[in-house]
């Protein structure tokens, strides 16, 4: 079974029941719960209900350990032959696992150098003009991630990002050999829920847990960010946190503005499922 859906929509607590009710192992599909350092605010799973039932793939990965999509779909691969619920709000991962993920080789620190110098300098749009146009009509144009990525993959290959999806291999996990769920929620009581789950973050220590990151985050030696942060760094929440630790925003500025950050991600999370994952089955919660 695969449970999908944005966040704070229930998720976890709908894959718990149904791994209690028939024996599953619960898997992580969420692209930060797999980080060691962050418990509170990629909202994995309390140590006491990783112990109650069987968990894969939370928490193992430490800060600096490259980790992507391929990653997952190689550690996800050994667990399709037993009982299993896989639950997260990336919808790539999903993606890959129901459609296939192509093959593309790992990307030259020349090149990721020559990228994040262009993101610096000029701006996404400047990469963005060298896509192709299938690819540039297939990406989120709004997410600079994925442009570098797509401009990366260009440069190293000589092929499109759009190319070489198109050539992907079999999937390891067909749609219609799984049953696939996406939860849905009236925006206006998925926002409340995303108020109330960060306030409630607050409580159980989100701001220890950024207070042992800052020491780790990246910046170009002015407390700015750089123009590519490390995946790890994405914890929504954390940028905000640690700009109140560096005495950038107050408490309750950055608060608000990791509220707002959420809601954001939930909407760019809604749009990715209606786009991409169009024949999953939708669950009103």
């Amino acid at each position: 079974m695969l449970i999908a859906g944005p966040t704070a929509s229930g998720k976890s607590a709908l894959a718990m029941e149904i791994a209690a009710r028939d024996g599953r192992t619960i898997v992580n599909a969420d692209a930060l719960q797999v980080y060691a350092q962050w418990r509170i605010l990629s909202a994995r799973p309390s140590a006491e209900e990783e112990a109650a039932l069987p968990h894969a793939l939370f928490g193992h990965i430490g800060r600096d350990t490259p980790y992507s999509t391929g990653h997952w779909l190689r550690e996800v691969a050994p667990l399709l032959m037993r009982p299993i619920v896989i639950v997260g709000g990336t919808g790539l991962n999903f993606s890959a696992l129901t459609t296939g993920l192509a093959d593309i080789a790992p990307i030259t620190p020349h090149i990721r150098a020559r990228a994040n110098q262009i993101l610096t300098d000029l701006g996404p749009q400047a990469m963005l003009a060298e896509l192709d146009p299938a690819t540039r009509a297939r990406i989120d144009t709004q997410n600079p991630a994925r442009i570098q990525r797509a401009w990366e993959v260009l440069m190293a290959t000589g092929r499109g990002l759009a190319d070489w999806q198109a050539s992907t291999g079999p999937a390891l996990l067909p749609l219609q050999d799984a049953q696939g769920i996406v939860l849905q929620m009236d925006t206006a009581r998925l926002d409340a829920r995303i108020s109330q789950r960060f306030a409630a973050m607050m409580e159980n220590g989100a701001l220890d847990e950024a207070r042992a990151a800052l020491p780790h985050w990246p910046d170009d030696g002015t407390n700015h960010p750089p123009p590519q942060p490390p995946p790890w760094t994405r914890a929504i929440g954390a940028p905000e946190l640690i700009a109140h630790l560096r005495g950038q925003m107050t408490l309750p500025e950055a608060i608000a503005a990791a509220t707002l950050a959420s809601r954001q991600y939930a909407k760019r999370q809604r749009t990715w499922f209606r786009n991409r994952m169009k024949n999953w089955a939708l669950l009103n919660c």
